[in-house]
């Protein structure tokens, strides 16, 4: 699905913007709202990935010789400056990603920030201090919003992995501006999640892992509606377990999930979606002193041991049933992938995906994307998502505040 279609396909969609939709905007100043939330370390970026993807959108303001203002969340200062989580170093980074001088301001709004815009030269950036150091933004603040309202002529969200968030710079602020647009990179969100949600070529099929049963069981619940089969990994699928009276050793486990996890089974059932769990397990002692890697006998884990990843005949039964798939939405590590050899599981679902000759293959964000990059497949993905939380909730159907800000009703 392209992107046009999808954003018809989005509910009341017709009416956001693309950059294709702008008229020109040499000299004016546009502000971007960009997800540079990036880890740093003494003071340097160490993961380039989300800016890098940032960067279409602005390339293509900055060749049309427009005066680009970039803001950012990073990390959660909680409304307090905190000289740790500043964005000068990634704006540092940006410049050389872009191959030219990068301007930083301290400040988010007021006139001397207001200044530099208008000092801006064409073709050049202008990044303003992290957005979260301002209670405001969290708060999704009109005041604030306004502050920032000032700095720019048009406004542009680029900024997928926190259009879930009610915030001030991805809602309030966009809906004070009459011309506004979504940028390059949710566009692609919008389409390839679009195409799951609408019209995915079947079979479709869903591989869902993580820790916690409750931060997913709303997506299971849809994509039960939507896949032929889902499987089921992570300390997510304990809880599933255990709803079948698997015993589940020291594994995490969510008991106030049980009860729901029975229902959905049946519910997955009812909809013609079969979902697997693991039948055998990677074993260890304890969290802070694994000790020696054992795999389990079948799906019981001995009481005195706690499961970290799916053993080897779940490997093979997972990537045997895979086969055949031709949409795949991948969301969620198979175990502790962090730890190896743990990370086994993980690796060989991604290599599975990675090899199949199917058109639409969907990495959904969050630790998926770290296991990917781990992995050297991801060139062999048709999308990888930059939210792990955005991708869910528009999965789920939920109203995407930052979306939503962006519809031009007529």
């Amino acid at each position: 699905m392209n992107t046009k279609e999808a954003l018809k396909n989005y509910p009341g969609g017709n009416y956001i913007s693309t950059l294709d939709d702008m008229e020109p905007v040499e000299g004016k100043r546009v502000f971007v709202r960009v997800d540079f939330n990036t880890p740093i370390k003494d003071g340097v970026v160490t993961d380039n990935t989300r800016i890098k993807a940032a960067l279409p959108t602005l390339e293509f303001l900055l060749n049309q010789g427009a005066r680009v203002i970039c803001a950012s969340h990073l990390g959660r200062p909680k409304g307090m400056v905190k000289e740790e989580l500043s964005l000068e170093p990634v704006a540092q980074e940006l410049g050389k990603l872009l191959g030219k001088d990068t301007v930083f301001s301290h400040e988010h709004y007021g006139m001397a920030v207001k200044n530099e815009t208008r000092e801006l030269r064409k073709g050049h950036v202008l990044v303003i201090e992290n957005l979260r150091f301002d209670p405001g933004e969290e708060k999704n603040s009109g005041d604030f919003a306004g502050r920032l309202a000032h700095l720019a002529d048009l406004y542009v969200n680029d900024a997928f992995g926190t259009c879930h968030r009610a915030h001030a710079s991805v809602d309030a602020l966009a809906r004070l501006f009459e011309k506004r647009f979504c940028g390059r990179l949710l566009e692609k969100e919008i389409a390839a999640l679009g195409t799951i949600m609408h019209n995915p070529e079947r079979p479709m099929t869903a591989v869902l892992g993580g820790a916690k049963v409750s931060d997913k069981i709303k997506v299971v619940e849809t994509l039960s509606q939507k896949c032929s089969k889902i499987f089921i990994g992570g300390a997510m699928a304990y809880t599933f377990l255990r709803a079948l009276k698997v015993e589940t050793g020291k594994s995490m486990i969510e008991n106030d999930m049980v009860g729901t996890c029975a229902k959905m089974l049946e519910r997955a059932e009812k909809n013609k979606c079969k979902i697997y769990l693991p039948v055998d397990h990677l074993l260890a002692d304890s969290f802070s002193e694994p000790g020696e890697a054992i795999v389990s006998d079948n799906a019981h884990i001995p009481s005195e041991k706690m499961a970290f990843d799916i053993g080897p005949k779940t490997i093979e039964l997972y990537t045997r049933e895979l086969t055949g798939s031709r949409t795949v939405f991948w969301n969620g590590p198979m175990g502790v992938f962090e730890k190896p050899p743990y990370d086994h599981g993980t690796m060989a679902v991604a290599k599975a995906i990675a090899e199949l000759d199917a058109p639409i293959k969907i990495c959904g964000g969050g630790d998926s994307v770290a296991a990917l990059n781990k992995s050297g497949l991801a060139d062999q993905f048709t999308h990888i998502s930059t939210g792990g939380g955005a991708s869910l909730e528009m999965l789920e159907g939920k109203p995407m505040p930052g979306i939503e800000a962006l519809k031009i009703y007529k």
